[in-house]
């Protein structure tokens, strides 16, 4: 994970693949001009957003033309993957029919080498199975066959349905522990859940798969909120909801609401609260509740309304199950809790923090670790900390939670935890290096945010303690070179500084 574009951009599969044994995917750049002639080849016309030559398209048909009859089955079921695929996708989405799935594994095993690139975009702990991914110039010929065979719809009806078990799959990983393997599955399978979050492309009309587009939407929370996707979430989200024709499920209300105040738009995230709160109670869904009261203190603490956030967090806590299912854990909140006190009341902070490692530790037996919560739990040490008086301790802490955001790719929390690790250094004398971190922070929420993001008033107070300190020891002009050094050098390198 060496970059925050890698973490909001994963590596396309096309980059990984080889022509290795695929001769015909090989020429096909070359065939639109044959050898001897004069004339320009024709002009590419785009597909799926890249250009495809008719010389390329003519070679993919020849491809097709020399296919059996459950080899072109197969190649014109397979056009519907927006991305990579592995053999267990291709035997839930293109099985039935003429097609048994008895006889998938075969056939894929000989259309391989004519019409799909192997791709390696496995991630730790995965097994060696093997991936593919089908070009263009394949995937236009498919699609067209599969349409004029009259099946494309059907076919998409069970690729929307393996889109809802993926996303269910990567919720799990992230409830269980596996936090970073639920974000790499599900940012790896992004232009495949992507698609099926889109009612508009659902075989149906719109407003009968809106359910599908939602739900995997909802599954989706921690890639949206937890991995730095926030802008991302939010327009899926708003889009598969605008086309619901029922009444919109408490969770994608509870999301909607969280995603606005993750965009710093908390006045907006109030009234979808309250929409949540009562579609929660209409439904029955107890486990909403907690989830409800947790962001309702997140809200109060991104405001500035400390005594409110603590009493929502212990709200939420008591509403809470021992091993939620979905959403925020227990640690988290105990860690939310802890940050909204640790200015106000270290000693209760500290128990907060304390009752929080404790239901890790039973957690951990349990399930996993709570990458998210660990992070923000650095954010809380560092505070108390600093009230000791353990400036250098506290910059660790904080510099750890930097490093712990930008690695699970969330710029909310790294550019608050770099502001406070900004304070830290400042006041043990590290100017420079404090200005630095301030102009990495700047950089990194105009690149995510909009410009009318603001920060919540936590981050804020850190932000304007720095800068009066700074604006003490250094000139403008030195400030703001400083500002733009850091900014250039970016957090990625100013977290690896001790």
């Amino acid at each position: 994970m060496g970059s925050m574009g890698h973490l909001g951009n994963p590596e396309d599969p096309r980059n990984t693949g080889t022509t290795r044994g695929n001769p015909e995917i090989a020429r096909l750049p070359e065939i639109a001009r044959l050898p001897g002639s004069t004339a320009e080849p024709p002009e590419a016309e785009l597909l799926w957003g890249e250009p495809v030559s008719p010389g390329q398209l003519a070679a993919a048909e020849q491809g097709y033309e020399r296919c059996n009859a459950a080899e072109r089955l197969l190649w014109e079921r397979l056009s519907v993957f927006e991305g990579a695929f592995g053999r267990e996708a291709v035997q839930e989405v293109c099985a039935s029919g003429t097609l048994p799935a008895g006889d998938v594994q075969a056939v894929l095993d000989r259309l391989a080498p004519f019409a799909l690139l192997p791709v390696d975009d496995l991630f730790d702990g995965e097994d060696g199975a093997p991936r593919f991914w089908m070009p263009q110039p394949m995937r236009a010929v498919g699609a067209r066959h599969l349409t004029a065979r009259g099946d494309r719809w059907a076919v998409l009806l069970h690729h929307r349905r393996w889109c809802v078990k993926l996303a269910r799959q990567a919720a799990d990983w992230w409830q269980s522990g596996r936090q970073i393997d639920a974000r790499n599955l599900a940012l790896r399978e992004l232009p495949d859940l992507a698609a099926a979050m889109d009612p508009t492309t659902a075989p149906l009309s719109p407003s009968a798969e809106a359910d599908t587009s939602v739900e995997i939407a909802v599954s989706l929370w921690f890639l949206w909120v937890a991995c730095g996707r926030v802008a991302e979430g939010r327009t899926r989200l708003r889009h598969a909801l605008s086309l619901h024709s029922g009444p919109p499920p408490a969770r994608a209300l509870w999301l909607a609401a969280y995603l606005e105040l993750e965009s710093g738009r908390p006045e907006d995230a109030d009234p979808l609260l309250v929409q949540a709160w009562a579609a929660a109670v209409r439904d029955g869904d107890d486990r909403c509740l907690g989830m409800l009261a947790h962001l309702r203190g997140a809200t109060a603490l991104f405001q500035g309304r400390a005594r409110e956030a603590a009493a929502e967090f212990r709200e939420a806590l008591a509403l809470m199950e021992e091993h939620p299912e979905f959403g925020p854990s227990r640690e988290l909140c105990w860690v939310a809790l802890a940050l909204t006190l640790s200015r106000t009341d270290p000693e209760a902070a500290q128990e907060a923090l304390d009752q929080a490692v404790l239901d890790t530790s039973a957690r951990r037996a349990w399930t996993g670790r709570d990458l998210w919560a660990d992070a923000w739990a650095h954010h809380a040490r560092a505070e108390l900390l600093a009230w000791d008086g353990e400036r250098e301790r506290a910059a660790e802490h904080a510099r750890r939670a930097l490093r712990a955001h930008l690695f699970l790719g969330t710029a909310v929390g790294a550019a608050c935890a770099a502001e406070l690790l900004a304070q830290m250094r400042v006041m043990v004398g590290r100017t420079t290096s404090a200005a630095h971190l301030l102009g990495a922070a700047d950089l990194l929420r105009a690149s995510a945010f909009e410009e009318t993001y603001r920060p919540a008033e936590y981050c804020a107070t850190s932000r304007d303690r720095s800068e009066a300190l700074l604006r003490g020891r250094l000139d403008a002009r030195e400030l703001r070179r400083a500002y733009e050094e850091g900014a250039r050098l970016g957090l990625f390198a100013l977290a690896g500084e001790e």
